[in-house]
């Protein structure tokens, strides 16, 4: 797999690339993902996990809401993963993330995941690098389990903003009403930690590439909703499922 080097890939679609237009291709897919979605929960042979993860303000809530919000209740299950509890810290690290891994016939969502246990733990050097290397070959490990034991594929995508554009969105919630709530002082320190998260996310990228990363051009959210709709599109076609037929008695 190629190096991936986040400074080298653009933040936004190639300029020629028509809004309206991918905006309704967009919708197509999403009424075509509904009806993939129904074969994938009633053919129950296969699951999906999607891992979403990017820096404050890259728009994973949005995704999982303009993404998936669409699709039937009873066949995906969103997990966002916020600061480890008491409990979760007496066991290991994977322990938290492993019971929430998809049944057959699910969609699994990870708004971030247990990729926060070698990214933001080591920017803040709350983990070392040695223990950081065990953890990855853990990480390894367990998505092997789940691909090659379960029949569970998985899509990871990392929301890639420029800072700017970061920096306009974590201002924007302390100006709009309606995203108030998600301010959060401390995100304006995270954001001042950019080049270290970069580094970090770059040796997460090089070292869990199986499966490999998708990395998805954030600042404009038409466009980082047309690319994630549209691989999650293709990923459930190439399943090739079909309906069950009736249950014998």
């Amino acid at each position: 797999m190629a190096e991936i080097k986040l400074g080298k890939i653009s933040t936004r679609a190639d300029k020629d690339l028509d809004k309206k237009k991918t905006k309704e291709k967009t919708a197509k897919i999403l009424e075509d993902l509904n009806e993939l979605q129904n074969l994938l929960y009633a053919e129950s042979k296969h699951s999906l996990l999607v891992v979403i993860q990017g820096l404050d303000a890259s728009g994973k809530d949005g995704t999982v809401k303009n993404v998936f919000g669409s699709l039937n209740p009873l066949g995906v299950v969103v997990k966002s993963y916020k600061a480890p509890t008491p409990e979760e810290l007496s066991h290991d690290f994977l322990w938290r993330i492993h019971q929430h891994a998809p049944a057959k016939g699910m969609i699994q969502i990870f708004n971030r995941s247990h990729y926060e246990d070698i990214v933001i733990t080591r920017v803040h050097k709350w983990c070392d690098d040695e223990t950081a290397k065990k953890r990855m070959k853990a990480i390894n490990d367990w998505e092997e389990l789940l691909t090659q034991h379960n029949n569970t594929h998985i899509l990871k995508f990392y929301l890639h903003v420029s800072p700017e554009e970061q920096q306009s969105r974590l201002e924007e919630r302390m100006k709009d009403p309606a995203k108030m709530w998600k301010y959060n002082e401390n995100d304006f320190e995270e954001a001042k930690l950019w080049d270290i998260y970069m580094s970090m996310y770059e040796d997460c990228f090089a070292n869990c590439n199986q499966p490999p990363w998708n990395i998805i051009p954030s600042d404009q959210n038409w466009y980082k909703e047309y690319l994630i709709a549209d691989k999650v599109y293709d990923t459930l076609k190439n399943f090739d499922m079909k309906f069950p037929g009736m249950k014998a008695k």
